[in-house]
């Protein structure tokens, strides 16, 4: 098990979010982003599972065909869409996403600038997330609104970096006549 290498990569994961999260004005959130992730049913997954440039929980999941530290994970922190999936209204239209709050649209953007940084390194660019994001959007279950505004975030910090697209998502995603 590589606990102290686990331990080093979620709480530079979290540092790099609380950063964000500071940076916008999401305070709280970035105090208390991915706490669970130090719960034992989260960490010594993740020590077991540990690859140090992507997620333990894919590894799990190659074993054991689901990963519990994931269904743990992803139940406890509202900045995962998946989260907010829920059955439709009707319900012969199955599950869909639900409309998230901004707040944790803008927490789940950071998470995952966060993540390509903590697991690319020196070969992050602000590229990086909406390439991920790219690769896989077609498996998300997303609210439209929620679609538009995180592909908008990821778009707007490939085009014009980092420091624009968090002024955009201060003055204008959470400033008080969006909430």
């Amino acid at each position: 098990m590589k606990i102290w290498k686990h331990f080093r990569t979620i709480t530079h994961h979290k540092w790099l979010v609380m950063k964000g999260c500071f940076k916008v004005g999401l305070y709280r959130q970035g105090l208390l982003h991915d706490l669970s992730k130090y719960s034992p049913a989260e960490f010594f997954v993740g020590c077991r599972y540990y690859q140090g440039d992507k997620s333990p929980n894919n590894e799990e999941r190659k074993e054991k065909g689901y990963s519990s530290a994931w269904l743990h994970h992803k139940g406890r922190n509202k900045h995962h869409l998946e989260y907010w999936i829920d059955y439709a209204l009707p319900p012969e239209h199955g599950m869909t996403g639900m409309r998230m709050p901004n707040r944790y649209v803008v927490e789940m953007f950071i998470d995952r600038v966060a993540a390509s940084k903590n697991y690319q390194k020196e070969k992050y660019t602000d590229r990086s997330a909406l390439e991920y994001y790219e690769w896989g959007k077609d498996q998300h279950i997303l609210h439209p609104e929620v679609r538009q505004l995180l592909e908008r975030l990821l778009h707007m910090l490939a085009e014009e970096g980092e420091e624009k697209t968090f002024a955009y998502i201060r003055q204008e995603v959470l400033s008080k006549k969006q909430q």
